[in-house]
């Protein structure tokens, strides 16, 4: 290995743009999400290849993948960007500090880490505790004060909270499989109880005249999501829930309409933290942000 006798400075800008490239897993989400020109994303990461001396991301890939170097600079930038954000803070005396600890389904793992991932990069001095469980659970837990903010989704039996949105609940079963065509219907639920998915599937196939039978019963969207993709059951979910090998099934599939579900956000009891007011309002712009991205794309 020569040592290099030049050592340039990084450029912040250009190593942020490069780590939303790797987390974004494209050149045109990144741009978007910085919101820069395409041209612009790709000017900041030839600049850091022609800085550094070596190729950062794989050719001919579909998404982003960084190389080896890449995968070392991306620590590095990681670490230099979060350092920036303290420090930034700090001369502004607008640092944030404390612990913040939020409550969120284990159905909407899939996408709040995202939002979550940013909150951490721009308040880096607050720690986030983030605990997953079932909706009614949340709301109970924010309500005595062991949660600060839950992210959870309305229930007939948990009410209150703020609208952030509202999602269509739909069908999904594997693909390949037909098992919607078994009778009775099996599906996979949550526990009795618990869950407005269950109640308002049973209730939906009810109104329909529809026979079903609980063929599998978790608390967790992964273990439901097993049992469909293995051709065991069908279940009901948001369109944002949709995992790989599953596709929405419908009227063309003989089940029928299901009604919209609401995401509602939960506070704590008293004043709450800087802190937890910040992680409420990013939350907020990000779930409707989303929501209307979608919204647009259909």
């Amino acid at each position: 290995m020569t040592i290099s006798s030049v050592q340039r400075p990084l450029d912040l800008v250009v190593l942020k743009t490069f780590v939303g490239v790797v987390d974004k897993g494209s050149f045109t989400r990144a741009a978007e999400q910085l919101h820069l020109a395409q041209s612009t994303v790709s000017a900041h990461l030839n600049r850091l290849e022609a800085t550094l001396g070596c190729q950062l991301l794989q050719r001919g890939q579909k998404t982003a993948v960084p190389t080896p170097a890449g995968e070392r600079l991306l620590i590095h930038a990681r670490q230099m960007l979060r350092q920036n954000a303290l420090a930034w803070q700090d001369v502004q005396e607008q640092r944030l500090a404390g612990v913040v600890r939020l409550g969120i389904p284990d159905d909407y793992v899939f996408y709040l880490p995202e939002a979550l991932s940013a909150f951490e990069a721009r308040f880096p001095g607050v720690e986030l505790e983030v605990r997953c469980g079932l909706s009614v659970e949340l709301v109970q837990e924010v309500s005595s004060g062991a949660l600060d903010l839950a992210i959870t989704t309305r229930q007939p039996n948990s009410p209150g909270g703020e609208v952030l949105c509202r999602e269509p609940m739909v069908w999904a079963g594997a693909s390949g499989y037909d098992t919607h065509h078994r009778s009775p219907l099996p599906l996979a639920v949550s526990r009795e109880g618990v869950c407005i998915f269950r109640e308002r599937a049973i209730a939906a196939l009810d109104a329909a005249g529809i026979a079903w039978r609980i063929a599998y019963a978790s608390p967790s969207l992964s273990g439901l999501s097993a049992a469909v993709r293995a051709g065991l059951a069908v279940t009901v979910l948001t369109p944002s829930m949709l995992g790989p090998e599953l596709r929405l099934l419908g009227r063309d599939e003989g089940l029928p309409e299901l009604p919209f579900s609401e995401i509602t956000l939960h506070r704590s009891p008293g004043r709450p933290s800087e802190s937890t007011q910040q992680l409420a309002l990013q939350l907020q712009a990000y779930i409707r942000e989303r929501q209307g991205a979608r919204a647009s794309s259909q």
